[in-house]
């Protein structure tokens, strides 16, 4: 039956409590907008294959790796054995296929024409278009990486249980740091739920507190069994982690999308043991060597010291502070006997000198002249009288002799 779709639209809009849709009417228009859909290519993995002797329908179930979301699939049996040798739980395959909606119980499923399982170049091709997309939006970029903790105290590890990546990975770090302490999360690791709960893992120990680094471990394997770990929503999962994340997947030749976007590739478990636990051993000897180089470095230092302090001991004016005063102390006495010899000499040489001239001034003195009988005449002003003119008629006079002086009176007839 094929019904519009604007019946569908009024049938909803024409519904209330008082005037419901039967189920079966609700079934029967969905049956009939599903059948107006045409045959669609659907890629997806293999999950269940259920191939009963004598019948000639075969029921798989598809999953999408990425999304927990699967759907029922049926084939014709001569559809299916065309591909039954290359085909089997877990294969990826791309199927052609029309819906078809099973109305008593209210399934979707698909009804398989062609099944063309998917090649690993194919796979490989896919995946190199998927790393040149992720790398073009920068999530491959050496810058954005984090730096791994010197010493991790709380590990956060996501492993197969019971796997020999988890027991490399545990056996390996205790041995080389016995006090590590690893917070771990056993997930599938192949097939289809590997995606979903690897994703989950990470999520869970990136937001647990004192997670200080993320491994992600799994041991070798094929192309198909290591494609989870390629898969778009865990690199982007990876990408957005806060705590720095180690990728350890597969051997040294494999190399899944998360090798790139993970802060650390390791080439196995083991190996990512190494670099994220330092060994005890070696930490001790790089200790013990480096105290060493500076027990060393301070001796050398000391010692060095030492001989320039005893340099400068050794020096004259250190090992006897006196011995120039004392080499001196002569040298200095005989500049200052000299020094008293020449102001002697100039001493007395001056004294003569001022004894000679003394003689000279006092014989060349009025005092001395005065001594010879000799006066000086002198006006009331204290001018010295040189000629009888500068006098008048009985003027006084003040008379100087060597003992003393008096007045006198000029006469008349001597003016």
């Amino acid at each position: 039956m094929s019904v519009p779709a604007d019946t569908l639209t009024g049938m909803a809009l024409n519904t209330s409590a008082e005037a419901p849709l039967p189920v079966g009417e609700v079934s029967r228009l969905i049956g009939g907008w599903i059948d107006r859909l045409g045959a669609v290519w659907v890629e997806g993995q293999i999950t269940q294959l259920s191939r009963r002797p004598g019948a000639g329908v075969v029921f798989l179930t598809l999953r999408d790796p990425s999304y927990d979301i699967s759907i029922s699939v049926t084939c014709f049996r001569q559809v299916f054995d065309t591909v039954a040798d290359v085909v089997s739980e877990g294969a990826r395959v791309v199927v052609q296929a029309k819906p078809e909606w099973y109305a008593p119980r209210g399934q979707l499923s698909l009804r398989a024409t062609e099944i063309r399982p998917v090649g690993v170049g194919e796979l490989l091709a896919r995946l190199e278009q998927l790393k040149k997309s992720l790398a073009a939006e920068g999530l491959f970029a050496p810058e954005r990486k984090k730096a791994l903790p010197f010493l991790p105290q709380l590990i956060g590890l996501v492993c197969g249980r019971a796997s020999a990546a988890e027991r490399d990975v545990l056996e390996n770090a205790r041995h080389r740091w016995p006090a590590v302490r690893f917070e771990v999360r056993n997930v599938a690791v192949q097939g289809v739920h590997a995606v979903p709960q690897v994703v989950q893992a990470v999520k869970e120990l990136d937001e647990t507190e004192g997670v200080d680094v993320i491994i992600v471990a799994r041991g070798g394997g094929s192309v198909e069994d290591l494609l989870p770990f390629s898969d778009e929503q865990l690199v982007r999962v990876v990408a957005e982690c806060r705590t720095p994340v180690v990728s350890a997947i597969g051997h040294e030749p494999d190399n899944p999308l998360l090798d790139y976007v993970a802060d650390l590739r390791a080439s196995t478990p083991t190996d990512a043991a190494k670099k994220v636990v330092p060994d005890v051993g070696e930490e001790y000897e790089r200790v013990r060597l480096l105290r060493d180089r500076a027990r060393r470095c301070v001796r050398a230092f000391v010692e060095r010291e030492e001989r320039g302090l005893a340099q400068a001991l050794a020096r004259p004016s250190i090992e006897d502070p006196h011995r120039m005063v004392d080499e001196r102390a002569d040298h200095v006495a005989a500049l200052l006997d000299r020094g008293r010899r020449t102001l002697g000499h100039l001493l007395d040489r001056a004294d003569s000198e001022l004894t000679h001239t003394h003689a000279r001034v006092v014989a060349l003195s009025p005092a001395a002249t005065l001594k010879r009988g000799y006066a000086v005449l002198q006006k009331a002003d204290g001018h010295v009288v040189r000629a009888p003119d500068e006098v008048t008629a009985a003027e006084s006079l003040r008379a100087r002799v060597a003992e003393g002086e008096f007045t006198v009176r000029v006469d008349a007839g001597d003016a």
